[in-house]
């Protein structure tokens, strides 16, 4: 028995713990993904990665070898796959759903990997995988080859910034290892990208299941001489372009939790900045210089790319959350139009028209899309006319912002270039988008300022100014009771004018038809009309079917507060029906007319009106004497 002093073996080990920390420290990082279609084997292939290299604990083995036997399907052989695919639902079906991210590491590198579904309904959450990956390792089955997912996987990878690809050809072994298969997918993808910007794909043959050429190479191939995948992985350039980025800094929140203190908290989205710098408020234009870099652990010198930080300057600037502090000689652009590219996950197509919310990083604002350029099919990357994008469908589109934001193209930057579209409705995420440049119309054009306001012009009209917004199915009874309306305010000696349905389609739409897009750009064309009489001070009444939710919802954002009052017109279909004014019903209904609402379109009625007017029983002019009445106390008119 020996007496060891342990402050001197601590002494010993110190250094060489302390050199192995920093060795740790040193190395770099590659984010990578895996991607591809259903049943490729993505969670299999991450699970063999961490198997061989030894980064599986006694007790998780343990745990998977049970898990296998009540989920696997591999026979007794244990399922690699349940390591990453966590959710009960993902072991129950055998698909991944949500994102797995694992963070493992080699002599050589540290890595995070993502593990993102390949089913179609779940291409969104690929999406946000890509989004902060340096490569992606898209996986294909050998004996099925490229599928339409893998194109579309492809795409987004590639939209979204991705440079380098390993195309995993996966199950070899079920093939009996035929080098010629291997090389016909190969080429077949290779012909594929080869537009799409990636600066390597590396094809590797491989089975994730028994593990041949996943971190070693495998005699079962003797006719393939390239890398194993890990070994591709450790050694692959993800260094990012040549020379320094810019400063930029989107602000998060204002921080001034006394009046003697006022700091602009953030994450340094690129480049750096030190003390005594200068820096721009970019939506203002506004210089300034910093003052103090301050962190929970004290104040910096320097702040640099990833770093969360509180910025306080020298000057009293007007900044807040949205806004963002820039380089002095390198400042974004900032506009309320751009094109950009645009992957869509919502389950209700994008349409031209319906506004969503556009959201950054820290911005959020009201945006509608202008101009949908053309479809990526993803068959062939060919560009394609379209007048709407279906899920998981690609397209590049123009943007038109109700104001202006601060942004880089997202080849310059993945942070400030890139955003997400919310249904305001439904809150649900529906799209994503990298920016590609602002359009230059936008910023040669600036609101011409008018002496004459639009109180003024009310005021001489002696009324508020309105849009009544009439909507309800055909036959429901709103172009009569907007036009009984009408006669009493006008003979009361106000100043009014009616937008109807059917006679705008007589000049101003005339070129539009009865499809969901086209009832998107009939709407918004009104509305932007409608507000420019509400703003020449006149009481505007507009009788349309307007069966969207969202285009109604549109149309009130465009105008002032109080100035939008939604009428709904309730008349029960059976009802209107039986009416059948022009005889439409009768025709829809043989099918002689398609896209008619409340028979092959949908309506979708007001959940909050702000007048309700069920019509049955009733007479057109005691409602219209209800409407005025409600006008009246509430001082329209």
């Amino acid at each position: 028995m020996f007496n060891v002093d342990d402050s001197a073996l601590a002494e010993t080990e110190a250094p060489g713990i302390r050199s192995y920390l920093a060795g740790q420290e040193n190395k770099t990082l590659l984010r990578f993904l895996t991607c591809g279609s259903v049943d490729d084997g993505k969670s299999t292939l991450i699970g063999r990665l961490l198997f061989d290299t030894k980064l599986i604990f006694e007790d998780q083995l343990a745990a998977l070898e049970q898990d296998s036997r009540r989920h696997g399907t591999n026979g007794e052989d244990i399922d690699l796959a349940l390591l990453v695919d966590g959710l009960e639902a993902e072991r129950e079906q055998g698909i991944t759903i949500d994102v797995a991210y694992r963070f493992f590491a080699t002599a050589k590198r540290k890595f995070i990997v993502a593990d993102t579904p390949g089913h179609e309904q779940y291409t969104r959450n690929m999406a946000t995988g890509a989004s902060t990956a340096d490569l992606a390792v898209v996986l294909v089955d050998a004996r099925q080859g490229i599928l339409p997912q893998t194109r579309r996987h492809s795409i987004i990878a590639s939209l979204l910034g991705i440079r380098h690809i390993v195309l995993a050809v996966n199950k070899i072994d079920l093939v009996d290892f035929d080098a010629d298969v291997f090389e016909r997918i190969a080429a077949e993808y290779r012909s594929f990208v080869a537009d799409l910007g990636f600066r390597t794909v590396v094809p590797i043959p491989m089975s994730a299941r028994h593990g041949d050429n996943v971190t070693r190479g495998s005699d079962n191939t003797p006719w393939y001489s390239g890398p194993s995948l890990l070994e591709h992985l450790e050694v692959v350039d993800n260094e990012a372009a040549p020379g320094p980025r810019p400063f930029r800094f989107p602000v998060q929140y204002v921080n001034r939790p006394n009046h003697e203190f006022r700091g602009f908290a953030g994450t340094v989205a690129s480049g750096a900045i030190g003390i005594g710098d200068e820096v721009v408020v970019a939506k203002s234009g506004r210089r300034t210089r910093v003052k103090r870099i301050v962190t929970y652990d004290g104040d910096l010198e320097r702040a640099c790319e990833g770093q969360a930080v509180t910025l306080v300057l020298q000057d009293e600037v007007e900044v807040s959350r949205g806004n963002m502090l820039v380089a002095a000689d390198a400042r974004p652009a900032v506009a309320d139009q751009f094109a950009a590219n645009v992957v869509w996950f919502g389950e209700q197509a994008l349409l031209p028209g319906r506004m969503y919310l556009l959201r950054t990083e820290t911005d959020e604002v009201s945006a509608t899309v202008s101009h949908l350029k053309h479809r990526v099919n993803i068959g062939n990357f060919a560009r394609e006319a379209a007048k709407s994008l279906e899920l998981n469908e690609v397209g590049v589109c123009n943007f038109s912002l109700q104001a202006p934001i601060a942004f880089d193209p997202f080849e310059e930057n993945r942070t400030t270039g890139s955003f997400i579209l919310i249904d305001r409705l439904t809150n649900a995420t529906v799209g994503a988008g990298m920016i590609l440049h602002p359009l230059r119309r936008a910023a040669n054009i600036h609101w011409q300022a008018l002496d004459v306001s639009k109180a003024s012009r009310a005021a001489m009209k002696h009324q508020k100014p309105a849009v009544l917004w009439f909507t309800g199915l055909s036959g429901s009874g709103k172009s009569t009771i907007a036009n009984l309306l009408e006669k009493k305010l006008h003979a009361a000696g106000r100043h009014t004018y009616i937008l109807d349905g059917d006679n705008v389609r007589h000049g101003l739409n005339r070129d539009l038809g009865f499809t969901e897009e086209d009832r998107v750009e009939n709407i918004r064309r009104v509305a932007e009309v409608a507000r420019l009489m509400a703003d020449a001070g006149l009481i505007v009444f507009v009788s349309f079917i307007s069966p969207f939710r969202a285009e109604r919802r549109m149309a009130r954002d465009l105008m002032e507060d109080g100035e939008f009052v939604e009428v709904f017109v309730d008349t029960p279909f059976e009802e209107c029906a039986k009416r059948d004014p022009k005889g439409l019903y009768a025709r829809a209904l043989r099918g002689e007319i398609k896209n008619f609402t409340g028979v092959d379109s949908p309506y979708e009625p007001p959940e909050k009106a702000d007048i309700h007017l069920r019509t049955l029983g009733r007479a057109p002019e005691d409602i219209a004497d209800e409407v005025e009445e409600w006008l009246r106390e509430r001082g329209y008119c």
